[in-house]
């Protein structure tokens, strides 16, 4: 809005001038959102009462103190990224569109699972697997059409393999299945994560800041071909997407951060899986989201290898064994006595490496 609004009048007030500047409008972009989230997240607590947290019973005995806590505070997120990013963005990007509605999608899905859950009788009862995956194919299959009518034919179905120059892996016709993979492997591991005070939020923003400035070289025709990445010359935009989301999840650890007084629920982490998911498929660098996002992959690896490992040995021996003292791997590093702020500590750190080698690797073609 401000940019078609303000940028004609630049002739006459050359400070207007700046919305011609993607980075200008991506750094107020983030201001705006976390200011947002800063200023609306009290009320919410104060105002949502029902939104209240249910904790599960195979959770650390300590988490218990946690029930009662609000949830769903991703909304609030969302709700910042919508707006900031509506102001900011250009309205003739067919990218920001679809981003923005695969966001919102992947979050109102969450949200719902979210309201089933404060809802039901029993803890754990929220959206069930086939309806959330079913949800999600709907998407896959509406962003590959958006695909294959945007893109160019020789790059639609395509992604870019790492560390090598112009070599890419052709889906063809499968394109459908992998961009469900990718929206149901990222946003299933965000989900996981999502089990301490401010884990999967601050742990978010590295992979974020990585996209940001992938996005922003993709964009960028002497940068792109520099490193031997795809020109996409309308993928800047989505660098506005990143820093509204950056802000919102730093106006929102304000309140998440250890002790927390808010979650940001499913809601959050199907918001933030969705975003990552359709950055990466945009800027054709799904398998850097793997690297990028290493430490949410290492989360999720936690539990398919725990539970695994437990079925296979309960078959073998007629009693199950465990690797970890509890999956994810979170809850591992808490069994073993490492307080909570401690390992939100170590996992940030991680995150910031996995996100520094991802873009190590643009250069190491």
């Amino acid at each position: 809005m401000l940019y078609h609004l303000l940028t004609p009048l630049s002739e006459n007030f050359i400070l207007f001038n700046l919305f011609n500047y993607i980075t200008f409008r991506a750094f107020l972009s983030g201001i705006i959102s976390f200011l947002i989230v800063f200023i609306l997240t009290p009320i919410f607590i104060k105002r949502f009462k029902e939104f209240r947290e249910r904790i599960k019973e195979d959770v650390p005995s300590w988490h218990k103190k946690k029930e009662g806590t609000p949830t769903a505070g991703g909304i609030i997120m969302l709700l910042s990224v919508l707006i900031s990013s509506s102001l900011l963005v250009r309205y003739d990007n067919p990218l920001v569109w679809i981003s923005l509605f695969t966001i919102t999608y992947m979050a109102l899905i969450g949200f719902y699972d979210d309201y089933k859950k404060m809802t039901s009788k029993s803890k754990v009862d929220g959206l069930k697997v086939l309806p959330k995956l079913l949800l999600q194919s709907i998407l896959a299959i509406i962003i590959f059409i958006f695909i294959i009518f945007y893109y160019p034919s020789q790059i639609a179905t395509k992604t870019q393999l790492l560390f090598f120059k112009n070599i890419f892996i052709d889906f063809s016709i499968f394109y459908p299945i992998f961009i469900f993979f990718v929206f149901v492997g990222t946003a299933n591991a965000l989900n996981l994560t999502d089990g301490l005070d401010g884990l999967a939020g601050s742990c978010s923003i590295p992979p974020l800041l990585t996209f940001l400035i992938i996005a922003y070289i993709t964009s960028h025709i002497v940068l792109s071909k520099y490193l031997n990445i795809l020109h996409i010359p309308q993928a800047g935009e989505l660098t506005i997407i990143c820093s509204s989301i950056i802000g919102a999840l730093l106006g929102f650890l304000w309140y998440n951060s250890y002790p927390a007084e808010i979650f940001m629920g499913d809601t959050g982490s199907q918001m933030l899986g969705g975003a990552f998911g359709i950055i990466a498929i945009l800027i054709k660098q799904e398998i850097l989201l793997a690297i990028a996002g290493g430490l949410f992959v290492i989360e999720a690896m936690s539990v398919i290898i725990q539970v695994s490992y437990f079925k296979l040995t309960k078959r073998k021996y007629g009693q199950g064994k465990r690797i970890f003292k509890r999956a994810p791997l979170h809850h591992h590093f808490e069994e073993i006595g490492w307080q909570e702020p401690k390992i939100v500590a170590r996992f940030l750190i991680i995150s910031t490496i996995f996100s520094i080698i991802a873009l190590a690797t643009l250069k190491i073609r």
